[in-house]
């Protein structure tokens, strides 16, 4: 008798994951016009996707629709095509859904905020505000926040966790048939769910570096 691996469904619907959880697009960096979305798929069955948008004509999907592998992930590329003074602070939002491969019903879907801002300072300025508590010494704390992490070096520790990830997602589930590797490599859901979040952060990390 062959075990139901798959994870329960929350409120009918699939947990989604995906990086980063906000797209920023700034006027005056050529580099950031283009984004990347990083879809992953931490479960033991083949994931269908479908990135929709608000808005079409202000921005160009690359490979809108496709697949995810079991324990593998997928770029999506997303560029704006309007950079102009009249985009500046507008928010759209795409919207990520996924589907069981065989099946037209969505298992799951996220938002995915975005947002054109002139300058990359501005952006700090935005966060600032919105991270801000009320109270004394808490106004720029944020900002100081983001200068610090624009510093740091991706070290050989960052490196090795980002590989244990991988390791983690590549491992057998539990219950799997047919793996010669000992059960305590056995992964549950949770714990690949926790490698793929972990190793989307750290990717981040790296590139932003």
């Amino acid at each position: 008798m062959q075990l139901d691996r798959r994870p329960r469904l929350v409120d009918g619907k699939l947990p989604v994951f995906v990086f980063p959880t906000e797209l920023v697009y700034y006027a005056d960096d050529r580099s950031s016009h283009k984004q990347v979305l990083t879809v992953y798929n931490p479960y033991d069955f083949t994931l269908k996707f479908k990135v929709l948008c608000t808005t079409r004509r202000k921005y160009a999907v690359v490979d809108s629709e496709g697949t995810v592998r079991p324990g593998c992930c997928v770029d999506v590329v997303i560029r704006h095509k309007e950079i102009k003074e009249s985009s500046y602070g507008v928010r759209d939002k795409f919207r990520l859904n996924i589907y069981e491969h065989g099946r037209r019903d969505a298992i799951g879907s996220k938002d995915i905020p975005t947002i054109l801002l002139p300058t990359s300072q501005g952006r700090e300025k935005e966060s600032d505000e919105l991270s801000s508590t009320p109270g004394e010494g808490s106004t720029n704390m944020p900002f100081t926040a983001v200068a610090r992490q624009r510093q740091v070096t991706p070290g050989p520790t960052v490196v090795l966790l980002a590989l244990v990830c991988v390791v983690a997602l590549l491992l057998p589930m539990q219950g799997e048939a047919g793996s010669s590797l000992p059960l305590y490599l056995h992964l549950t859901v949770n714990q690949k769910l926790i490698a793929a979040y972990v190793l989307g952060l750290v990717t981040m990390v790296i590139l932003r570096t």
